[in-house]
C-alpha cells in the first residue's frame, strides 16, 4: 500500500497552498463580512487550472487525477470556506455533468469558456422548495416545442446561480414518475424566462452566493440536453458520488484551520501562570481533532483514488462525507471551547469555521442520506 503523494501531487499541494494562502486566505474575513464573491482571486485561478480540475486538454482544461483535485479543495478550504464551496461546486457540479454526459457541441461551447477565469462559473440546481432528498419528487418540467425545450418550474439552494454561465438543471421530461422521467438540460443564465433570486441569508459561507431560481417558459435548444433523456437520475446521482468528496475535502480544509488557530491559541493564552497548552484538558482536545482529521483524510482520499482507478467508489465518497464533515464540526466546536469566550467573537477566525463548516453535513446529500446509502450497500452484500 502506498499511503505517500507522488512528488507531483507535493508540487500541486504546495502550488496551490502558496496560492492561497497569498489570495484566498487573507480575504477571508472580508468575504465572510460582506457576503462578496472574491473574484479578484477566482480570476488568478483559470491559468492555474484550479477552475478546470477535471477538464480534458482539448478543452482547455487541467485534466486532474481525482486525488490531485481533492488536494485542490482541501486547500481551498483551509483559506476560505465560502470560496472553496464555490469553486467545489463549478467543479464537481457545474462542469462533471458536461465531462462526462454532454455532447461534443456542448463541450466545446462551454468548457473552455468556464475553465479560463475570465468568465463565469458553472452551476447545478436540483432541490425544489417541496423536494430535497427526493430527487424524484421534483415538479420542474420540460417538455418539447419545435426545436426547443420548454421549461416551468423553481429551484432553490442553487451554489453559484448569479455567477454562473449557466445552470444545469434537473427537469422532468417523462409525463410518468419514476427514475427515468427525469433529464439534465443546461440553461444559460442570459436565458428569457431564468430568474435568479437574491442571496440567501445563511448561517455561514456568506460568500458563496446561493439563489432560488424560476423558470418562467424558459427556451433552450434540444441540443442543450445532458446526456440521454431520461437517464437524468442517473447522471446526478454519479455527478454527486464526486461532489462528496469534493465536500469531504472541503471540510478537511476548515478542521484543519481551526486546529491550526486552537494550536496557536492554546500556546500563547496563559491561565494559572502557565500557557493553556499544558492542561491535559486542552491537549487531548488537540490530539482527538489531529486524529481524526487524519482518519478523515484517509477516507476522502481513498474514495478519490477509487474514483481515480475507474473502480465503484459510491459507498466510499458517501462514508468519507459522512466521517469528514461530522469530523469538521467537532474539531471546529472544540477549536471554539478551546479559545473560551473568544472564541464566540468574530474577532477569530474559529466563529466563521464553525458556522461554514455546519453546512457540510447537509449539502450535497445530509448525513443521514449518506447514512442510507452505506447501509444499502451493506444490505446488498
Amino acid at each position: 500500500m502506498e499511503f505517500d503523494l507522488s512528488q507531483e501531487q507535493r508540487m500541486w499541494q504546495k502550488a496551490v497552498r502558496d496560492f492561497v494562502a497569498a489570495e484566498v486566505k487573507p480575504k477571508a474575513h472580508e468575504v465572510d463580512v460582506t457576503g462578496e464573491f472574491n473574484w479578484g482571486a477566482v480570476r488568478k485561478m483559470g491559468p492555474l487550472g484550479l477552475l478546470s480540475l477535471n477538464i480534458p486538454e482539448e478543452y482547455g482544461g487541467a485534466n486532474m487525477d481525482a486525488v490531485s483535485a481533492a488536494i485542490a479543495i482541501e486547500e481551498l478550504g483551509w483559506g476560505c470556506g465560502s470560496t472553496a464551496l464555490a469553486i467545489a461546486a463549478h467543479n464537481g457540479l457545474g462542469i462533471t455533468p458536461i465531462v462526462m454526459f454532454g455532447s461534443p457541441a456542448l463541450k466545446e461551447k462551454w468548457l473552455p469558456r468556464v475553465a479560463d477565469g475570465k468568465h463565469k462559473l458553472g452551476s447545478l440546481a436540483l432541490t425544489e422548495p417541496g423536494a430535497g432528498s427526493d430527487l424524484q419528487g421534483m415538479k420542474t418540467r420540460a417538455v418539447k416545442d419545435g426545436d426547443e425545450w420548454v421549461i416551468n418550474g423553481s429551484k432553490m439552494w442553487t451554489t453559484n446561480a448569479s455567477i454562473a454561465e449557466y445552470i444545469i438543471t434537473l427537469v422532468r421530461t417523462g409525463p410518468e414518475g419514476g427514475s427515468r422521467s427525469l433529464s439534465q438540460i443546461l440553461v444559460s443564465t442570459d436565458a428569457p424566462g431564468l430568474k435568479i433570486g437574491p442571496p440567501e441569508k445563511k448561517m455561514g459561507l456568506h460568500g458563496s452566493p446561493t439563489h432560488a431560481v424560476t423558470y418562467e417558459d424558459v427556451r433552450v435548444p434540444l441540443g442543450n440536453l445532458i446526456g440521454e433523456e431520461g437517464n437524468g437520475l442517473y447522471e446526478t446521482l454519479s455527478t454527486l458520488d464526486g461532489g462528496r468528496i469534493s465536500i469531504g475535502a472541503i471540510s478537511l480544509g476548515l478542521a484543519r484551520a481551526a486546529l491550526e488557530q486552537a494550536i496557536a491559541y492554546a500556546k500563547d493564552r496563559f491561565a494559572f501562570g502557565q500557557p493553556i497548552a499544558n492542561f491535559e484538558a486542552i491537549q487531548w482536545m488537540l490530539a482527538d481533532a489531529a486524529t481524526e482529521i487524519e482518519a478523515a483524510r484517509g477516507l476522502v482520499y481513498r474514495a478519490a483514488w477509487l474514483k481515480q482507478q475507474g473502480r465503484d467508489y459510491s459507498q466510499a465518497a458517501a462514508m468519507g462525507k459522512l466521517f469528514a464533515t461530522e469530523m469538521a464540526e467537532r474539531v471546529c466546536r472544540n477549536a471554539i471551547q478551546i479559545h473560551g469566550g473568544y472564541g464566540y467573537s468574530s474577532d477569530y477566525p474559529v466563529e466563521r469555521l464553525y458556522r461554514d463548516a455546519r453546512l457540510m453535513t447537509i449539502g450535497e446529500g445530509t448525513s443521514e442520506i449518506q447514512r442510507v446509502v452505506i447501509a444499502r450497500r451493506l444490505l446488498q452484500a
